[in-house]
């Protein structure tokens, strides 16, 4: 199974503690490691509101999706899911690569193409339908123009082909592509790198939290 890069700080999304607070609801976050990173936030943001959780990995491309979101689902009755896939699926890759994560948008070949994104993500969300009463779409955070393995612009088209799905299941969409798109360079850790910073992060989890909590 493909690994899919996750920054050391925000690996700490993947290990919080976490409790079970009796009578409060239960949401599930699913997300790449930029939902790692604002994962800590959104727990504290809404430790009075509901109990957090999240999926036990960095849930990567849509592929991993259909793989893994059972096994993450588990047994839990969930209230929410709030959910993202695409920054891995938009990603070229090329086996000669020296960069993190063998990416390069020159020689490389795109992970999941848009037709198949748009297959896998219908599938996905019908199944996500299944497992929540209320589901939110979180849209695909912005790609700066130096990163290495993606194409800037084709976070607006993959949105857009999330958009179109999110309305035919009416699904809300918390966009966070236009927020990220507003952040100063200062708020990404450096130069064409599609993370955060701790600030970043945590406007993200700011976010976050306030999309959830107008659903309880």
């Amino acid at each position: 199974m493909t690994e899919f890069f996750t920054p050391e700080r925000d690996k700490l999304g993947l290990r919080l503690p976490v409790e079970t607070r009796e009578g409060l609801p239960m949401v599930l976050l699913i997300g790449d490691s930029i939902s790692c990173g604002y994962t800590e936030g959104v727990m504290r943001n809404l430790r009075d509101v509901c109990n957090v959780r999240r999926a036990p990995d960095n849930c990567g491309d849509t592929r991993r999706g259909l793989e893994k979101l059972d096994e993450w689902a588990g047994d839990t009755d969930w209230d929410l899911i709030h959910f993202n896939w695409g920054l891995h699926d938009l990603c070229y890759r090329h086996p000669e690569s020296t960069v993190q994560g063998n990416r390069d948008k020159v020689r490389g070949s795109i992970a999941v193409t848009l037709d198949q994104y748009r297959e896998n993500l219908d599938f996905l969300t019908r199944r996500l339908k299944k497992l929540a009463p209320k589901l939110i779409w979180a849209s695909t955070t912005f790609i700066p123009p130096e990163e290495a393995g993606r194409v800037q612009g084709d976070d607006l088209k993959y949105n857009q082909v999330a958009l179109e799905i999110m309305a035919r299941h009416e699904v809300p969409v918390d966009d966070l592509h236009a927020l990220t798109a507003t952040f100063s360079s200062e708020l990404f850790v450096g130069p064409g790198d599609v993370h955060f910073t701790e600030e970043g992060s945590r406007q993200l989890s700011s976010a976050v939290a306030d999309s959830i909590r107008k659903n309880f």
